[in-house]
C-alpha cells in the first residue's frame, strides 16, 4: 500500500469526499459491515422525505375544486401521472390503495435525495468548516457526504423494502399454499414424477429471480449516481487548479465553468430519470407479484 505522502493532493481530494460521516469516523474497508451506520445519509435521506410528506400534505390542504393553482396542478400532474402507470402495472384496485401513493412518495423522495447531488460539492464542507465541525480530522462533520443515493445502503434498504412487498402481496393475492406451491412449480412445470424432478430447480429459479430484481433495482440507482458524483468531483478539480492570472489557470476556471454548467444540466435528466425508472420498476415488481407465472 502506498504511503500517504504518495498519494496525490487530487486523489485525496475525492477520496476525502468518498468518506462518510460514520461511526467510526473513517473510511468503511469492508464491502458489507453491520456495525458501521452512514449518519450523513440516514439524516439526509429523512429529510428529504419529510419535506416530501410535507410537500404532499400542504398540496392536500390547499387544495381546492376550482381552478387549480399553479402548485396544486403540479402536484395533480404527478399524482396523475404516477396513477395513470399504477393502473396498468397494477391489475388489483384494491391494492392500488395503497401502491399507487408508495409508488408517489417513492418518486417524489427519490427525485429530492438525487437533487442534492446538484449541490456545489465543496458547499457542505465549507459550511462545516466555517462553524468548526469539520475543519479539522477528528472533528464530528470532517466527513461528510450529501447524495444519500450515491450510498448502496439506502438504494437497497428501499429495495429491501420493495421485495418485502413483493412477498407480502404474493401471499396475499395467491394465499400462502399457492405462493409455496408456485416456488416449487414455476417457471418449468411438469407432472407427476416429472414435477418433483423440476421442484428443486423451480425454487432456486425463483430465489435467484427475487435477489436478482432486488439487487439490480438498488445497484441501478446506486451506479448512476455514484458516477455522477464522481463527475461532479473532476469538474470541481479544475478549478481547484486556479494558481493565478496566468493562461493555464484562466484555462480550467473556464473549462469549470463550462463542464459544470453542462453537467449539472444534464444531470437534471438523470435525477428525473433514474426516480421514474426506480418508481416504474417498484409498481411492475409488486404488479408481477400479482400474477402467476
Amino acid at each position: 500500500m502506498a504511503a500517504a505522502s504518495d498519494v496525490s493532493p487530487q486523489s485525496a481530494y475525492i477520496q476525502h469526499h468518498l468518506v462518510h460521516f460514520n461511526t467510526i469516523g473513517e473510511k468503511q474497508t469492508a464491502v458489507a459491515d453491520w456495525s458501521i451506520i452512514n449518519y450523513d445519509s440516514i439524516a439526509w435521506s429523512l429529510l428529504m422525505g419529510l419535506v416530501v410528506v410535507f410537500v404532499l400534505w400542504l398540496a392536500a390542504r390547499r387544495a381546492t375544486a376550482g381552478v387549480p393553482g399553479r402548485f396544486q396542478a403540479a402536484v395533480e400532474m404527478v399524482v396523475a401521472l404516477v396513477d395513470d402507470q399504477a393502473k396498468s402495472i397494477v391489475p388489483n384496485a384494491k391494492s392500488r390503495l395503497f401502491i399507487s401513493p408508495l409508488a408517489l412518495t417513492v418518486f417524489l423522495w427519490v427525485i429530492l435525495m438525487n437533487a442534492l447531488d446538484l449541490l456545489p460539492v465543496d458547499l457542505m464542507p465549507t459550511i462545516w468548516k466555517l462553524t468548526g465541525l469539520g475543519a479539522e480530522h477528528g472533528d464530528p462533520l470532517y466527513f461528510h457526504r450529501v447524495l444519500p443515493t450515491a450510498d448502496l445502503n439506502i438504494p437497497l434498504g428501499m429495495s429491501l423494502g420493495v421485495l418485502l412487498l413483493m412477498l407480502y402481496y404474493g401471499i396475499k393475492i395467491k394465499s400462502p399454499g399457492g405462493f409455496i406451491k408456485e416456488l416449487f412449480t414455476a417457471p418449468f412445470h411438469g407432472h407427476g414424477f416429472g414435477a418433483i424432478i423440476l421442484a428443486p430447480a423451480n425454487l432456486l429459479m425463483n430465489l435467484i429471480e427475487y435477489a436478482a430484481k432486488t439487487v439490480s433495482l438498488a445497484m441501478r440507482l446506486f451506479g448512476n449516481m455514484f458516477a455522477g458524483e464522481l463527475v461532479f468531483m473532476l469538474i470541481a478539480l479544475l478549478g481547484g487548479a486556479w494558481v493565478g492570472l496566468d493562461g493555464m489557470s484562466i484555462g480550467l476556471g473556464i473549462g469549470h465553468v463550462l463542464a459544470g454548467s453542462v453537467w449539472a444540466i444534464f444531470h437534471i435528466l438523470i435525477v428525473l430519470l433514474q426516480a421514474f425508472i426506480f418508481m416504474m420498476l417498484t409498481l411492475v415488481y409488486l404488479g408481477q407479484a400479482h400474477e402467476g407465472h
